[in-house]
Order: C-alpha cells, then structure tokens, then sequence
C-alpha cells in the first residue's frame, strides 16, 4: 500500500511538473524572440525584402511562432511588415504610444540610430490572452529598417 501511494504521488508529481513545462512552451522566451530577428535578418540578406516581407506578413509562416512574431519598419517609424497584425503595414507609427503614454516606435528608432540593436520595454496587447502585457523587444538595424520581434513578461 506505501509503494502504491509513493507512485501515485510520484506520478502526480511528474504531471504537475510536466503542465508546468508545457505552460513555459506556449509562450516566446527572449532568446527565440532575438533568433527570429536574426532569422528574418538572414531573409532579406538573401531572398531580397519583397520575398523577405511576405513571409513575415503571413500569419501562417515561419516569422510567427506562439505570442513571437517580426515586424520591421522603416527608419521613420512607418511600418512596413508584421507578423501579426497586417493592418499596421504602411501606417505611419512614430507617435504611436502604449498605455503608459510610451513612444515606443519612436524609442526603437532610436535605439537603431544610436546603437544599431537593442531591447526596450513597453506594453502592448498579447496575442494570445488579448490583454495589455508588458513587453520586452528586441530590435536591429539592417540597412534602412528595424527588424524586430517582442516577448511577453510574464
């Protein structure tokens, strides 16, 4: 009977463990969110930002994985692909702010003039809870874009 309840708990134990793992891996972690930057990157160096684009737009594709997603924008601020949300593309989003009143678009412009990559924080609605979530995103300059790709704090 000990060795009988000693298995169930273990085994109790095991699938606490493993929802708990499988919880993780719904969600983007900070290395794959600067992976898929890398990613996208590597695209528009080799297929050209016509092919490059139309992959990150598709919703489908490989530049959206879970709450991970590419957007990239011009040096102005005016969005130009993303991976979630294909409205934003040929918006003007320099004066765009979070809620917390953050220029978060104008704030990534910066960080790619003055130091070519970086992370920043900012808020933004999760694609998966569909709430305001703080966000961290990781953005690099190539040529005369910002390719970038965010995740989730939780």
């Amino acid at each position: 009977m000990k060795k009988l309840i000693a298995i169930m708990i273990g085994l109790g134990l095991l699938g606490l463990l493993g929802r708990s793992v499988s919880f993780a891996a719904e969600f983007g972690t900070a290395a794959e969110a600067e992976a898929m930057v890398k990613k996208a990157i590597q695209l528009i160096k080799t297929e050209g930002k016509e092919k490059a684009f139309a992959e990150i737009n598709n919703p489908k594709g490989k530049f959206v994985d879970r709450d991970l997603y590419i957007f990239v924008y011009d040096m102005d601020g005016k969005c130009i692909a993303h991976g979630f949300n294909q409205k934003m593309v040929g918006k003007e989003l320099i004066e765009i702010k979070d809620s917390d009143g953050k220029l978060y678009v104008k704030e990534r412009v910066e960080i790619a003039k003055t130091k070519g990559k970086g992370w920043q924080d900012y808020k933004f609605t999760d694609p998966i809870t569909k709430k305001i979530e703080p966000k961290s995103a990781y953005v690099e300059r190539v040529e005369n874009m910002i390719v970038g790709c965010g995740v989730y704090k939780r």
